[in-house]
């Protein structure tokens, strides 16, 4: 079968093309022919060999963490029912024509919505909904999403407007920002911009929000922080910049909640239950994910430079 394979850590140009045997269904597994391969911003941090502590990876590997597509075998215990039914799957070498993972780790695909919608809520549309319960947003209080227009980032906007929040989006750049406020955001501020925190404040009459969404990480991460008023939410699940490192003296002085959502994912099951929600709100129209760059499998190299160069705008997705 067809596949991307990382030989020696690197940058994008170690993600080669590869003739791989396909995988088989074993006992309580589901064998899928990917369509959609999800890719996210930790694949190429995996890539160039970061994180062994908490990803133990080691080439030769084939990337990748989940995507979406048809059940086409199923090994001893599974129900045979699941032939022939689209699904998404968290699962490991997503880069491939063919995947194998555990009944547990698929979910169903409600009909009006394709593999490319269902394989952008993998990852992003769990993590969303994660953070919409980290945040416990108010109808009516003030909320600013950083990194607005990312595969998780524009999901958290959507959920934070159907909630009734007062809505600020932070990105670099005006196409970024036009497409959150599409996306339901009344202000914006575009963070590459000196002293943008100031004007997050001054959208919203000159005090701080309620709570932020932290999609940076790093020293821009600690500019959001600025942004929360006393007694306020901030929710960071950034690492592109690294991990926000937030002084709990000063978050204690404040009295702001500091929430990692990185820390204490979801299990397996939890998982199941919120990417089955997500996919159900797509089907019911109320949430989109924005889909702003796609590649055949073979330019996996090309996804992971265009999220390295932050070109990309919403998810990133590689077509089988």
């Amino acid at each position: 079968m067809r596949a991307i394979q990382v030989n020696e850590f690197g940058g994008p140009e170690v993600l080669r093309p590869a003739d791989l045997p396909a995988p088989e269904a074993g006992p309580g597994e589901v064998l899928i022919d990917v369509e959609a391969a999800d890719v996210i911003y930790l694949d190429t941090m995996l890539r160039q060999g970061w994180g062994g502590e908490y990803f133990p990876v080691e080439p030769p590997y084939v990337p990748g963490g989940g995507g979406a597509g048809w059940v086409v075998a199923v090994g001893e215990g599974v129900d045979p029912g699941w032939v022939g039914r689209r699904v998404a799957a968290r699962c490991s070498a997503g880069y491939a024509e063919k995947v194998v993972t555990t009944v547990e780790d698929i979910v169903a695909v409600p009909g009006g919505v394709g593999s490319a919608e269902a394989a952008a809520l993998v990852h992003d549309g769990v993590t969303a909904l994660v953070l919409l319960r980290a945040g416990a947003i108010a109808r009516g209080e003030r909320v600013l999403v950083a990194a607005a227009a990312g595969g998780a980032g524009s999901l958290v906007v959507q959920l934070a407007h159907d909630a009734g929040a007062q809505l600020v989006a932070a990105a670099r750049g005006d196409g970024k920002l036009a497409l959150a406020r599409e996306l339901g955001a009344r202000h914006g501020a575009d963070y590459s911009e000196p002293g943008w925190p100031d004007r997050v404040r001054a959208s919203l009459g000159g005090r701080g929000v309620d709570v932020a969404f932290d999609g940076a990480g790093g020293p821009l991460g600690l500019q959001v922080f600025e942004t929360v008023a006393d007694g306020g939410r901030f929710v960071t699940y950034g690492t592109s910049d690294g991990f926000t490192e937030i002084d709990p003296d000063v978050a204690r002085r404040r009295r702001i909640r500091v929430t990692n959502a990185l820390e204490g994912m979801p299990g397996k099951a939890e998982v199941r239950e919120l990417l089955s929600t997500a996919l159900d709100l797509v089907a019911q129209g109320r949430i989109r994910p924005v889909i702003g760059a796609t590649f055949p499998l073979e330019r996996a190299a090309d996804a992971h430079a265009s999220l390295a160069e932050r070109t990309t705008v919403g998810k990133s997705l590689l077509f089988v």
